[in-house]
């Protein structure tokens, strides 16, 4: 056997059994703006993705009528309120922002929202800031 072969067949064995460096938290924003139609479904892909990449650094950022499903009540269409999963997947890290100008379009009030979500001045602006620094974009 050569050298060459040696050191190659080395390098191999030493990448296999050496830990993978460490990797910093994924930020990652999902956008909902239809609460009936991406409310469940969301919440659904965010655990899953938590359940395989724990590390994820998630914002939800809602606007028009995707803050629906953070109101206080809110049900999903099977009647099983919304509050429990939002509070869980906070739980594990994960912020829920409500846009502003959609409160005020809508007038809504802050008081009438979970009091897990956060408050975002312009859901859009948000969504646009978060891309631009490297957040990856998902919309259910």
């Amino acid at each position: 056997m050569s050298i060459r072969t040696l050191v190659a067949a080395f390098a191999v064995a030493v990448a296999c059994v050496a830990p993978a460096p460490a990797l910093a938290q994924d930020p990652v924003v999902y956008h909902i703006d239809d609460a009936a139609a991406q409310g469940l479904k969301g919440l659904r892909n965010i655990r899953n993705h938590l359940d395989v990449d724990p590390t994820a650094k998630i914002t939800v950022v809602t606007h028009a009528n995707g803050v629906d499903f953070l109101m206080e009540g809110a049900k999903d269409a099977s009647g099983s309120p919304f509050a429990g999963p939002v509070a869980a997947l906070v739980a594990r890290g994960v912020k829920f922002e409500i846009c502003e100008i959609t409160l005020r379009n809508r007038n809504l009030k802050r008081e009438q929202f979970i009091q897990e979500a956060e408050f975002t001045p312009s859901g859009v602006v948000r969504l646009a800031k978060m891309q631009k620094a490297g957040a990856a974009y998902i919309k259910p």
